[in-house]
């Protein structure tokens, strides 16, 4: 019976046994009933019932099947989006190195600059810890600001910062107040 062998195809043995026996029971007995009793009518009763059997696995294997590639799907887009997120994490620490040696580079550059000459000191303008996005701005654009930190690259760090504010990094919103972070662990 083909019915039985595309079943068997299908996973039914394994995934339903009792039912696919059944529809195997259901089968031989329309043959028993009709090589034995020789009565076509009733073996064709058993058959339709068997072929009727055989339709609702047929279901419900699809049923599974489908469950399974919906449950992989959506365990590959969550990989992806950790994917994504550990990236972005890895690229805020890269920045954030880059800003710690641009900051130790620029001290050195000003103890150098300050043995070297006897100007009297300026009073210097405080760096902004926060900053208000304006309409069509985006992280690297405020990164790249001279009051932020004038490299673009350094995005991460603010992105980072604003986690809590920030669900997509490629989307801002005017009037939105995010955190400028100076400080990291290891610098005073």
């Amino acid at each position: 019976m083909s019915l039985v062998d595309e079943l068997s195809l299908q996973g039914a043995p394994r995934l339903f046994p009792d039912e696919y026996r059944n529809i195997v029971e259901t089968f031989e007995h329309g043959e028993a009933v009709l090589h034995v009793q020789q009565n076509d009518k009733q073996a064709d009763a058993y058959y339709l019932l068997a072929l009727q059997k055989g339709d609702l696995l047929k279901a419900e294997l699809l049923r599974l099947k489908r469950q399974a590639e919906e449950e992989a799907r959506r365990e590959a887009a969550e990989r992806a989006i950790r994917a994504e997120e550990e990236r972005i994490l890895r690229e805020a620490a890269q920045a954030e190195e880059r800003l710690q040696e641009q900051n130790q580079l620029k001290a050195a550059a000003e103890a150098a600059a300050a043995k070297s000459k006897a100007v009297s000191k300026e009073a210097s303008v405080p760096l902004p810890t926060t900053y208000t996005v304006r309409r069509g701005e985006t992280l690297p654009q405020i990164a790249g600001r001279t009051e932020i930190y004038n490299d673009v690259s350094l995005w991460p760090l603010i992105y980072r910062a604003n986690r809590d504010q920030i669900r997509d990094p490629k989307r801002l919103w005017p009037g939105q107040v995010l955190t400028i972070p100076r400080r990291y662990p290891g610098k005073k």
